[in-house]
């Protein structure tokens, strides 16, 4: 059995609540906390929460939990999860992980014999285990291309909460807290990026980031992707599209995905043999927490890193900043060389938004 802690009980922590309810009873929640009492008091009641504390220091202080689940807003995490693995608590964190890159390393030098890990439950559909297992398979061939759209919408109000739409708190814009699922899922499958070129604006929403990006990402590989992140976009879509040389598999869903939303083609001549691969890959599991849950127990219990490991959000957090270097300087940016050295390498608007 292994024990959680959740830390933050907003709406993101009922959704971490019910994924680990269906987990066949290999977890349960034995402590929370939050500043706000009364929705504390709430989370504790509706989800039979044995200990609830007002803070992080007075829960570490009474409880030794196997993990503790970050589902603060992004400009605590840093500090929450250093906290954490001092004490040698594993840590499950929400997206975004971290502010920059900065942060990230922090956590990395305090981490120990603890584990780090993001929610980025978008890797654990099986139709996305499906297409990582095909990766290099001669049926589908090396990739080419890919597309990485998240077009999504918030109007005003949404960012009336205090601390969304702000560099110091959230860090960033949709490319920080939206998109980032669908390219954390775009880099999990075509491997390491190695150069960015972007764009980034503020259109229609009344935040200090921006409110789009689009950038064009080069691959290790020599594929090329492009990668849109909008909260301006009326009709909600977050689309994927990854080309090889005998076959194109789709992703088109919104939030979450199940194995109807994803659409393979084969080229002329390979047809069969490319819906032959993929028939015969895993089948049955949508996307969302309850899926990255079981594998986060598995190593748990095992005592091995947990999926997505430090490396893997590291990875996913360097091309964030890539994203920002590049539209605010105007250059194309390579992988590895923001460094402590770097604006970018502190905080995601570096050298400074230029409509602030």
């Amino acid at each position: 059995m292994v024990d959680i802690a959740i830390v933050g009980t907003g709406v993101i922590a009922g959704f971490h609540a019910q994924a680990l309810a269906e987990q066949g009873g290999r977890a349960r929640i034995v402590a929370a906390t939050d500043i706000d009492a009364a929705a504390l008091a709430a989370y504790g009641a509706q989800w039979s929460v044995p200990a609830v504390y007002p803070s992080l220091d007075a829960l570490l202080a009474h409880e030794k939990p196997d993990l503790a689940t970050l589902c603060t807003p992004p400009g605590l995490h840093r500090e929450q999860a250093v906290a954490c693995l001092s004490r040698g608590v594993s840590v499950l964190c929400e997206k975004p992980p971290v502010r920059s890159l900065a942060e990230l390393d922090e956590i990395a030098a305090a981490a120990g014999g603890a584990f780090f890990a993001t929610v980025f439950q978008h890797r654990f559909g099986s139709g996305a285990a499906n297409l990582r297992g095909l990766v290099g398979d001669p049926r589908l061939g090396r990739p080419t291309t890919a597309v990485c759209h998240t077009l999504w919408f918030r109007p005003d109000e949404y960012f009336a909460v205090p601390w969304r739409g702000k560099w110091e708190v959230e860090g960033g814009g949709p490319t920080m807290g939206h998109g980032i699922h669908q390219f954390d899922l775009l880099l999990s499958i075509m491997g390491e990026w190695r150069e960015v070129v972007a764009v980034a604006a503020r259109q229609a929403k009344p935040t200090a980031t921006e409110d789009l990006s689009c950038a064009i990402v080069t691959f290790a590989s020599g594929a090329v992707a492009t990668v849109v992140n909008s909260v301006v976009s009326p009709r909600e879509q977050s689309y994927l599209r990854f080309d090889f040389e005998h076959a194109s598999v789709e992703l088109d869903h919104v939030y979450g995905y199940s194995d109807e939303d994803w659409r393979v083609t084969g080229a002329p001549g390979h047809e069969d043999s490319v819906a032959a691969a993929w028939a015969a890959g895993p089948v049955g599991t949508a996307s969302g927490h309850a899926a990255q849950y079981a594998e986060v127990l598995s190593a748990l219990e095992a005592g091995t890193p947990p999926p997505v490991s430090l490396a893997d959000t590291r990875m996913t957090v360097e091309l964030i900043a890539g994203i920002y270097a590049s539209a605010f300087t105007g250059r194309r940016i390579t992988r590895g060389e923001i460094g402590p050295d770097s604006p970018f390498y502190h905080r995601m608007d570096g050298t400074g938004a230029p409509w602030n």
